[in-house]
């Protein structure tokens, strides 16, 4: 199991439309996050800060990246929640959401 952290500016004026949102992920979306692999999935928000965690189950992560990110209906979800979105400008070239590195597990 790969687990990843991510994190992510939110638009001070989306703020209530993006928990709107996220409080009904349109199925579609959902069952592309499962068949891409990822588990646990969980997105917080601190201000205008969001972090994501999720665990990655399969075994070519960028191949399932790249099966999500061609998916119509993830590409259409994506015009709703990308222009409420701040990237980082720590984030690494490629990157939307800025990829955290993990210093600490425990089980």
């Amino acid at each position: 199991m790969h687990r990843v952290g991510q994190l992510i500016g939110l638009r001070p004026d989306q703020v209530e439309a993006y928990e709107r949102l996220h409080a009904a992920v349109w199925p579609e979306v959902l069952a592309m996050i499962h068949a891409c692999n990822i588990r646990n999935y969980s997105i917080f928000r601190h201000g205008e800060l969001l972090f994501a965690y999720f665990e990655y189950a399969g075994d070519d992560y960028k191949a399932d990246m790249a099966r999500m990110a061609s998916d119509p209906k993830t590409r259409e979800w994506w015009t709703w929640t990308e222009p409420m979105q701040a990237p980082l400008e720590t984030r690494e070239p490629g990157e939307w959401w800025t990829t955290m590195k993990e210093v600490f597990h425990t089980d």
